[in-house]
């Protein structure tokens, strides 16, 4: 089996995008089994999903787990909805800034993660990793693309979410030092483990009880 593993291109006027260089760091490993397959995706509405689409009808894969950055989040925050709204703070890098529109009209106004978010934080909590449940993956690019994929994979045999990560260490001492965030290892390390759990799906980690991720724009 194929695995679709995503992350996005720099934005915000950023060198580097953690999401991508986790993404790219795990390309060819093979996790229970199964093979990964990264891609990179541009950060603009228009062309993230004409992408998406076409990784998704090139790997033809049985698992997909795309990748955000969320400067400011602590945690490995997997994502638990995709709100049918685009609202923008700043501007793609395509130079757009669309508000208070639908990802696609007349779809659904969310949809829900079909990976076994529950089991995937417990078990990162478990291996050490601080990791946790989020109730909004923003109103950007990264909203976007898990809408689209959700949609995209609707009634499907196909599980999908989003995870969104904090930013690197870098990116923290070029802009602010008090930004929280993550080594590249222990970012790799976790959506390796993370990818093996959503493979196995292991029901003992499933309790718990619901958190939530602070927002992010």
């Amino acid at each position: 089996m194929n695995i679709l593993l995503t992350g996005f291109e720099p934005f915000g006027g950023e060198a580097i995008n953690p999401s991508w260089e986790v993404a790219r760091a795990v390309q060819g490993h093979i996790i229970a089994g199964a093979l990964v397959q990264a891609r990179c995706l541009p950060t603009s509405f228009g062309a993230a999903p004409v992408a998406l689409a076409e990784a998704l009808a090139e790997v033809q894969p049985g698992l997909v787990i795309a990748l955000g950055q969320a400067s400011g989040r602590t945690e490995i925050s997997i994502e638990r909805v995709a709100v049918n709204l685009i609202d923008a703070r700043i501007a793609d890098n395509a130079g757009e800034r669309l508000q208070d529109v639908p990802v696609r009209a007349g779809a659904p106004a969310a949809y829900f993660s079909t990976l076994p978010i529950k089991a995937m934080r417990n078990g990162l909590r478990a291996a050490g990793h601080p990791a946790g449940l989020s109730l909004s993956a923003g109103a950007f690019v990264c909203n976007q693309v898990f809408f689209e994929l959700q949609h995209q994979l609707a009634g499907r045999d196909v599980k999908s979410g989003f995870i969104h990560i904090p930013a690197l260490p870098e990116q923290a001492a070029r802009s602010q030092p008090t930004l929280p965030s993550m080594s590249l290892a222990a970012q790799v390390e976790a959506i390796k483990l993370a990818i093996a759990i959503a493979l196995t799906g292991d029901e003992a980690l499933a309790s718990g009880e619901p958190d939530e991720g602070a927002p992010v724009a």
